[in-house]
């Protein structure tokens, strides 16, 4: 499959991640992108370039809302990329509304393509199902034991995308990227780590570590996620399979702290160590050799680098 000419729907494509995705497909050459977000944790203004470009349209809706999507899809997509989520920190207050909402969500996707107004279904899953790693590297085959209420909803939507394949025929791969950070991360409620950090620094406050900060994760900059993605998307080969797409390193959350403020300037800014967050993971470290060997996935960003590239686009973002 190739991108250019070709048509996509995107999925919480107003998010952080999703919102990258939606400039890689137009400097892929698609000639039109439907973005479908209800905007409670996605924001017009990460579209701003894209919905410059009359390529490009945004529906403000219900992704579980199926009546919708088959009016979106009155001309078949040759893509749908879901990413539409409920993130992880809703499923510590709401577990069970969290639970349901993903799995609806995908659910309706899923119809959409069963009933053949989507050519190839992306499904995003999370590294979040896999738990603590049991060994290191994680590759696909490592055990699902998800610790949240929403990894164990991740879960659920992976398998129900993978038996709409198996059941329907339907062309689907699953990318399950790690730890995705950079620019447009929400920096509101639920915020990601390194807006989290700047705001505290910003506001003279204490940077607060959950637990003793030695977890590690595996942190991977947007745009290479984003390539990983657009090519597993073109990839025949990657059909009914499951890809992680990870750096293939790790760094504990008290390093990454460090980085942050070593990028603000700000080394010896003090850090305060709360309770651990209930479900919270202990270690992360991602094995994207299938990536690798399926469609030469090759992550190219450093992580001093990324943090600084990302650093300083919050730093002008909340200025």
């Amino acid at each position: 499959m190739t991108l250019s000419g070709g048509t996509a729907l995107v999925t919480g494509g107003a998010g952080f991640i999703g919102s990258h995705l939606v400039d890689g497909l137009l400097a892929a050459g698609l000639a039109r992108v439907v973005v479908l977000d209800d905007l409670s944790l996605g924001r017009r203004e990460n579209l701003a370039d894209a919905l410059a470009d009359d390529r490009t349209a945004l529906v403000e809706g219900d992704c579980a809302d199926l009546s919708l999507l088959r009016e979106l899809a009155d001309a078949a997509f040759d893509l749908c990329f879901n990413l539409a989520v409920i993130p992880l920190p809703h499923s510590l207050e709401h577990p069970r509304q969290n639970v349901d909402r993903n799995v609806a969500m995908t659910t309706a996707v899923c119809e959409l393509a069963r009933a053949g107004r989507v050519g190839r279904l992306v499904q995003y899953s999370s590294s979040e199902v896999y738990g603590t790693a049991r060994h290191v590297p994680m590759d696909e085959g490592h055990r699902l034991h998800p610790h949240t209420p929403y990894a164990a909803a991740k879960a659920a939507t992976d398998l129900v995308a993978s038996s709409y394949a198996t059941t329907f025929g339907l062309e689907m791969v699953c990318v399950r990227p790690f730890n995705t950070y950079g620019p447009r991360q929400n920096d509101a409620a639920y915020a990601g780590l390194i807006p989290a950090v700047i705001r505290r620094v910003e506001a003279g406050e204490p940077v607060l570590v959950h637990g003793d900060g030695e977890q590690t994760r595996d942190m991977t900059y947007v745009a290479d996620s984003v390539a990983g993605t657009l090519a597993a998307a073109t990839c025949d080969a990657a059909l009914g399979a499951t890809v992680n797409l990870g750096t293939g390193s790790e760094a504990s959350v008290n390093a990454m702290v460090s980085a942050i403020l070593d990028a603000l300037g700000v080394p010896d800014h003090p850090v305060q160590h709360q309770a651990e967050r209930p479900g919270d993971v202990r270690r992360l470290h991602a094995d994207v050799s299938l990536a690798r060997d399926l469609f030469g996935y090759d992550p190219a960003t450093r992580l001093d680098d990324g943090m600084r590239r990302t650093v300083s686009w919050y730093r002008r973002a909340l200025a």
